[in-house]
């Protein structure tokens, strides 16, 4: 995983996890891996994916089973979505739409594009 100076690690580990989520590559009540595991998967510190687990249970995203693991919360999805949707609009959407605007673009230009790019990426 490359991370990018402009945003806490954690948070980009904490994007990694809804990712995995939201594509089903972890599923609803599925054990998703340890605190451990995880850190050495993203060569990170296990505290840093300690403080993402913690601000993902606060997200109710995933939950811990005492003495067993981590497990993708039953609202994982819905809870996952709004999360990035939220973080998308207020610190993405702003510099999209700065540049639509000094390009003269429409946002009606890119919905052709975004259904190419689904059918490509999502059929």
């Amino acid at each position: 995983m490359q991370f990018r100076e402009s945003q806490a690690i954690y948070l980009q580990i904490a994007d990694y996890v809804c990712e995995k989520i939201l594509l089903k590559e972890w599923k609803v009540e599925e054990r998703i891996p340890s605190v451990r595991e995880l850190a050495v998967q993203l060569e990170v510190n296990p505290n840093t994916v300690m403080r993402t687990y913690e601000f993902l249970q606060q997200q109710e995203i995933i939950h811990n089973q005492r003495g067993i693991g981590y497990f993708v919360s039953p609202t994982a999805i819905k809870n996952a979505q709004t999360y990035r949707k939220n973080d998308f609009v207020e610190k993405d959407l702003p510099q999209v739409f700065r540049t639509m605007f000094l390009l003269g673009m429409d946002p009606e230009e890119l919905k052709p594009r975004f259904e190419k790019f689904k059918k490509q990426h999502f059929a």
